[in-house]
């Protein structure tokens, strides 16, 4: 394995090995390795996470129970060893001295899809439309994942189309790029027990498998029997003890169920390890306004996914309520950018304009761009990081953006201008805009 710090790296397996055999002694060894050798970086978070597993009452004990149980212990050194010592402790280093040396952002994950293709045909996908018609190879894959790693970058996710019909060209980038962690959104459709067997081999892969709710609910979107695929690649995944998280989007429609406190039960008795939250996002020029969710059903979704992972082992990724955990948006390279699969560099999965394409430029030349430096210039786009999204919460901020850095749409089936994608949020802003500034007072308040 081609390892950053391999001397720290032999302190951290020796750690773990440790925290097996004896969890309830050891556990806090691993924190002293961290505290070691983070020195003045991600202070608050170590303090949290000690303070965690110091409260034997902590719903956290049972998670790192569910890790030491449930993982196979080659697989997670080596995912802890790639997140903690690469992507958080050298590459945060090395991404910060970029940061401050060439005044732009500098990413610290990249989200990339490696093809447009899918083997599904989910209603108000554009996948189904593309089919295969757009692609990164596997040489222009590897060509990111290089210049990622001079950046600093080990942390890579894959989403697409269904990244997993490339699954012959994802564990090449796993074996190839064994010091990153390879995360990939999928449909979970394509795991099998011969796929389980190569991602124990690799140890670095992820899936989170996106689903829309129980089994009716799954089932009418992505076509009958796909809920019945999703559980058994769940069994396939929980059987190898390999890791895996699952990806849920709220609306309007849908929210009463899918943060149900009954379905985040069955999330994590099915044995998964995290799940990704999500806000409807408008997307595109067929996007649907009506579901996004009401005020209310935001508030009461924050409040439902806080109180559940406080209470069980289960972590809950909120992507659009965490703003005030990360100071506000996280894409256009500040904390992570999207590649799509013909190479145009967007600032966000959910934001399809780009002045970039992987193919024109370099990482780095796209992070000093109009567009991406425009997103450097005005972060926070909200001093309230309960609005964070240029898009969103402050439609007023990505046309403009857009406008004066020339870029254009990336969707190439049917273009949509910013002024028309922001113009379907304009009425969601306003309703939001009172609620999250009284949350946000209150919270300033208990502070």
């Amino acid at each position: 394995m081609k390892l950053v710090h391999s001397l720290e790296q032999f302190g951290l397996d020796r750690a773990i090995d440790m925290a097996y055999k004896d969890p309830d002694k050891n556990l806090m060894k691993i924190m002293d390795w961290a505290d070691k050798f983070a020195g003045d970086d991600f202070v608050g978070a170590r303090r949290a996470i000690r303070k965690e597993l110091e409260d034997k009452n902590s719903p956290y004990q049972k998670y790192i129970t569910h890790i030491i149980n449930d993982i196979n212990p080659d697989v997670a050194k080596t995912l802890l060893g790639n997140f903690f010592l690469n992507a958080c402790l050298a590459g945060w280093k090395r991404e910060d001295e970029l940061r401050n040396k060439l005044d732009c952002n500098i990413p610290w994950a990249i989200l990339m899809d490696p093809t447009s293709a899918c083997n599904l045909h989910c209603t108000g996908c554009w996948a189904a439309e593309y089919g295969n018609k757009l692609n990164l190879s596997l040489e222009e894959l590897d060509d990111i994942m290089c210049q990622g790693k001079n950046m600093g970058v080990y942390f890579y996710l894959l989403t697409g189309g269904e990244p997993m019909v490339r699954k012959e060209d994802i564990i090449k980038l796993c074996e190839k790029h064994d010091d990153c962690v390879i995360l990939a959104f999928t449909n979970g459709t394509l795991i099998d027990d011969e796929f389980a067997e190569e991602m124990l081999r690799v140890k670095n892969f992820i899936p989170c498998i996106s689903i829309e709710g129980f089994g009716e609910a799954t089932d009418s979107r992505r076509g009958v029997g796909v809920y019945d695929k999703v559980m058994h690649a769940c069994d396939v995944l929980r059987r190898n003890r390999l890791p895996f998280g699952f990806s849920c989007c709220y609306t309007s429609a849908n929210f009463e169920s899918i943060t149900s406190k009954e379905f985040l039960d069955s999330l994590k008795d099915v044995g998964a390890f995290f799940t990704w939250f999500f806000h409807y996002m408008p997307v595109g020029n067929d996007a649907s306004p009506e579901l996004l969710p009401t005020p209310e059903q935001r508030v009461e979704t924050m409040n439902r996914v806080r109180k559940y992972r406080a209470e069980n082992p289960l972590f809950i990724i909120d992507f659009q309520n965490d703003g005030e955990y990360v100071n506000g948006c996280i894409a256009g390279g500040r904390r992570y950018l999207h590649i799509n699969a013909n190479g145009d560099i967007d600032p966000c999965a959910f934001i399809h304009y780009s002045d970039s394409n992987i193919r024109e430029k370099t990482l780095l030349e796209a992070m000093q761009s109009p567009l991406f430096m425009a997103y450097h210039r005005n972060m926070p786009f909200n001093d309230n990081y309960l609005k964070p999204c240029p898009m969103l919460e402050n439609p007023d901020k990505l046309p403009k953006m857009v406008k004066e850095s020339g870029a254009h749409s990336t969707d190439l089936e049917s273009p949509e201008s910013a002024e028309h994608f922001c113009g379907k949020t304009v009425a969601y802003a306003k309703n939001w805009d009172p609620v999250a500034d009284k949350l946000w007072a209150e919270k300033s308040k208990m502070k």
